[in-house]
């Protein structure tokens, strides 16, 4: 990836602009009815709104339906769209068809976000400019207290693992250039599915929104900018480490978080990254660190199950001779994405 005179050259926080017209918010949720009315909610209270809102209902067993429903009727005609799954497929399945229906709709941005976040009224707004220059993109988000929220996240290709990094890199003209990602809150342009493909399914949660943006930087550069526009709204127990902070997690999470290291590793070495002693070392400091989540945030070892049969499925994947990447979304007249332009 080459970078071009302006990417050298660019001094200074970017300049407010008019936002493109086609961005489509792509929300997925699944039985969190009070987090996705919130979040509409903020949407409707936006300076500038989106084209579109692409809800992705996971299989919904309460009364999720009731609240698209209603904001179906107090938002403009046609602009939520309500994209209801007969089965859960996890955060994972969800973008990927999130992704698709914003492209099949004629999305120029696609704004992938979980269900527990509100939008700050001037987001679209604080992220124009930086669409003028990057294909994908991250903004900064606030905690549920307020707080700046902390993710700034850049894989350690050797390891296989996203590291922390300091904001400090904010310092290079207010934004940082990542290869990681997370689907609370990534802007993705929609010519990056022509190259990358969707969203990865079988991933169902977890490292499918980092590896999403590892494949994206192998063509153009992502991008973690200073400008708040998302607050988190789901209060989790935390612990700060100083460079970081570990939230608790689910027994869901904890198995896939094992599992899917293997189709991280399939994504390596489909592009020649793949180092299989830094890789394996890597997988090691991941289940380090979840088993010290358990202790530490969680206060229990009730968990370790999980991240066993985690490991017995990683292996399984990593025997799977049919498994293939995810084939690219075949091009619409949309223009490439080489080095954010």
């Amino acid at each position: 990836m080459t970078e071009t005179p302006e990417d050298s050259a660019a001094q200074g926080a970017a300049t407010p602009g008019a936002p493109p017209s086609k961005v489509a918010i792509t929300i997925v949720t699944y039985n969190r009815p009070t987090f996705l009315d919130e979040l509409l909610e903020s949407i409707s209270r936006m300076s500038t709104p989106p084209w579109r809102v692409v809800v992705v209902d996971n299989a919904s067993t309460d009364h999720t339906q009731e609240v698209v429903a209603r904001w179906a009727e107090r938002l403009p005609a046609d602009v939520l769209v309500n994209a209801l799954q007969e089965t859960n497929t996890g955060g994972a399945g969800g973008f990927s068809v999130g992704t698709q229906v914003a492209l099949d709709l004629g999305a120029d941005w696609i704004w992938l976000m979980d269900d527990d976040v509100e939008v700050l009224p001037d987001a679209l707004e604080k992220l124009a400019p930086w669409m003028e220059r990057f294909k994908v993109i991250h903004g900064r988000r606030y905690d549920f207290d307020g707080s700046p929220f902390y993710w700034q996240a850049r894989f350690n290709e050797w390891l296989g693992v996203p590291l922390p990094y300091s904001v400090k890199d904010f310092d290079r003209g207010g934004y940082a250039v990542t290869n990681s990602g997370t689907f609370e809150g990534m802007l993705v342009h929609s010519s990056v599915p022509h190259l990358i493909g969707l969203p990865d399914p079988r991933f169902f949660i977890s490292w499918d929104d980092a590896t999403y943006a590892w494949l994206a930087s192998r063509f153009t550069e992502v991008v973690y900018v200073d400008e708040f526009v998302l607050q988190r709204k789901r209060e989790q127990k935390q612990v700060n480490l100083g460079v970081r902070h570990l939230n608790d997690g689910s027994p869901l999470f904890r198995f896939h978080v094992i599992r899917n290291r293997a189709h991280v590793g399939k994504y390596f070495a489909e592009h020649g990254q793949l180092s299989r002693v830094g890789f394996g070392l890597g997988t090691a400091l991941t289940l380090a660190k979840e088993v010290f989540r358990l202790v530490v945030v969680q206060h229990t070892l009730r968990g370790v199950g999980d991240l066993a049969r985690g490991f017995r499925a990683n292996r399984a994947i990593w025997r799977d001779s049919s498994w293939r990447p995810m084939p690219p979304v075949p091009a619409a007249g949309h223009q490439e994405a080489t080095d954010g332009r």
